[in-house]
């Protein structure tokens, strides 16, 4: 068996271990699910089940891990209308001393409600273009730079 991408539907424990050792081993574009209220917030909630796993490794280590297995983390949540937005898509950018780094590429911006109570907003691009543009771009994406302007708005 040799995969092309893993697919883990969410982690909630010490398997999150695992599953960046396999993301860690040539499998690009493999994903999971975690819950968690931020993008920060999941790469906290990934260091702690790795903690739950009974491995012996330091947190500098584990977070070394995260960075070097995650590109992107897109958060979704569910808003007060009850209805599920996607409300950010971050880049992981590597590491800075014992942190994992990172930048937000878009983000929902919420505008109010209508008369019928549902959610106004859109979706925003903050203008930094994601490091891994040239990997898409070799890959035969092309994606406008225009896409990535911070007065775009997206509905």
């Amino acid at each position: 068996m040799r995969p092309d991408r893993i697919i883990v539907g969410e982690v909630r424990a010490g398997e999150a271990f695992d599953m960046l050792q396999a993301m860690n081993t040539g499998h690009d574009g493999s994903m999971t699910t975690v819950h968690a209220n931020t993008a920060r917030d999941a790469l906290s909630r990934v260091e702690q089940m790795i903690g739950m796993s009974g491995i012996d490794i330091s947190a500098r280590s584990a977070r070394g891990q995260i960075a070097s297995a995650l590109n992107v983390i897109v958060q979704i949540g569910r808003l007060s209308d009850g209805r599920r937005r996607l409300l950010s898509l971050s880049e992981i950018t590597g590491m800075e001393g014992d942190v994992v780094t990172m930048q937000d590429i878009f983000r929902f911006r919420l505008g109010g409600r209508d008369d019928e109570g549902n959610v106004i907003g859109h979706f925003e691009a903050t203008g930094i273009r994601p490091k891994f543009m040239g990997e898409l771009t070799d890959r035969g994406v092309h994606l406008s730079p225009d896409l990535f302007r911070p007065d775009l708005k997206i509905q």
